[in-house]
């Protein structure tokens, strides 16, 4: 069975058997104790328990659990204290019981990470709801995680796709640096997949519900960068008819994705680099110190060595950036995830279609052997989707390379001509120099092949 069809059963095939989760109970009043378990028992709880602190802290050290319920005054201590111990293990919950109830014990608790505080004498009913609740969600905290290994066993991870032990290992990476707050830099060949590493970070991280703002530092004008970032204040140039945020404001508290960030101006670096360690940015125009704060996740297709030596990268931003690498392989190393990937796009284009293409035995064998970037074969199947009728023939397409251009082509914009002006023309003009091939016109150029096809969808709309 192909894996696309796996894929598609994989949420009916899927059935988990859950564990009985495991709770703990800490009460010097032995019949509330008795009381208490019997509740637990009732809600699906295997149950255990303890009439001090101690022997509490015996059992915990022997046996994890679920759940604690702990009384706030005991015989040799309080109950919050357990709330330290239970820091660093994010899969136990504690709930405070308490006789002695006051607004600032409850805040306190809390804050140290209480998931709920009961009061004396006991509202079974809310109990019940709250050991409902907690059993519910670390339930569905587990169909979740064991749903997302076995789509990774098929090769799925977020919007990543991709079984080769490389991919492996990135999903690894992602997996570790997902759950912290630490700055990530991305880097790897143009269509390798950066921003879907962005993605797949954010949306198993503790910021998935916040803003995730992406920008390409290429696709912008050098002119209007700065203002993209950080905002304007009104008045600040010309055009500048109102206050604006910039992309650090509006993604205050979630993740900001800068792409391809060897492209930003050399010079804006410089500020990047004051925003990141101040945590405060000053808009463009303004005077006022405002601060953010967000998670970055940076991106390039350089390698960062090569770009501090070209001065496309400040070494103090890059060693700022580099707190958490990962180096996206290409496609070529990376197996038979070629194979999976044409499948899975073909498998789209007939769904959408409504046809049952399929690739050629020599166009798999074309794929296997001489895999292109992950956009570049998505591109070339999309054409061969529409030229072919049954079976596939990717070799049919294939135009042959394309001359060299002769180099050192002119800027055709005369003196006077704004900057923007001036590098759309060059842009242009070495595009048809090129015979209208991208690939070799970014190398020309100095740029990356996205940033190129950026710049061409900025020029179409204007």
């Amino acid at each position: 069975m192909p894996s696309s069809e796996r894929l598609l059963r994989l949420p009916r095939v899927l059935g988990y058997a859950h564990r009985m989760l495991h709770a703990h109970l800490i009460d010097d009043d032995e019949d509330f104790l008795n009381g208490l378990a019997e509740i637990a028992k009732q809600e699906g709880f295997a149950v255990t328990t303890s009439g001090t602190l101690a022997e509490a802290r015996s059992h915990l050290s022997r046996e994890p659990v679920d759940i604690v319920v702990v009384d706030l005054l005991l015989p040799d201590g309080e109950g919050t204290e357990l709330l330290q111990a239970f820091k660093d293990t994010p899969g136990t919950d504690v709930i405070i019981i308490s006789g002695m109830a006051t607004v600032a014990s409850a805040i306190e608790a809390l804050r140290l990470g209480a998931l709920d505080y009961l009061t004396k004498p006991l509202d079974t009913t809310r109990l019940r709801a709250v050991l409902a609740n907690a059993m519910r969600v670390r339930s569905l905290k587990e169909d979740v995680g064991a749903l997302r290994g076995e789509l990774r066993k098929f090769g799925r991870f977020g919007r990543m796709i991709g079984n080769s032990p490389r991919m492996q290992e990135i999903y690894d990476l992602i997996a570790r640096v997902a759950p912290t707050d630490a700055t990530v830099l991305i880097t790897g060949e143009s269509g390798t997949g950066k921003e879907l590493v962005a993605q797949a970070i954010v949306e198993i991280g503790p910021r998935r519900h916040k803003p995730f703002i992406p920008l390409d530092c290429g696709a912008i004008p050098p002119s209007l960068i700065e203002s993209e970032l950080f905002g304007h204040e009104r008045g600040s140039f010309t055009g500048a008819s109102q206050q604006r945020r910039g992309h650090f404001e509006r993604a205050s508290g979630g993740t900001l994705f800068l792409d391809e960030i060897t492209e930003m101006p050399i010079e804006l670096q410089a500020k990047l680099l004051r925003v990141l360690e101040s945590g405060t940015l000053t808009r463009v125009g303004g005077e006022a110190r405002i601060p953010v704060t967000v998670r970055l996740i940076a991106a390039s297709n350089r390698a960062p060595k090569e770009a501090i030596q070209a001065k496309k990268l400040r070494e103090d931003l890059y060693y700022r950036l580099n707190v958490f690498p990962i180096v996206l392989p290409p496609l070529r190393d990376r197996g038979e995830d070629a194979l999976m990937l044409a499948d899975l796009f073909l498998d789209g284009m007939n769904h959408a279609e409504g046809t049952s293409k399929r690739l050629s035995a020599k166009s798999r064998e074309r794929i296997q052997a001489h895999p292109c970037n992950v956009r570049e074969l998505k591109n070339e199947l999309q054409r061969a989707f529409i030229m072919f009728d049954g079976t596939i023939e990717l070799d049919g397409l294939a135009s042959g390379p394309q001359p060299a251009p002769a180099p050192g082509i002119e800027q055709p914009a005369g003196v006077g001509a704004s900057l923007n002006d001036s590098e759309r023309q060059l842009i242009l003009a070495t595009l048809e120099r090129c015979g209208g091939d991208k690939k070799s016109a970014a190398e020309i150029l100095g740029i990356s092949l996205k940033t190129l096809y950026n710049r061409l969808h900025l020029y179409a709309k204007s």
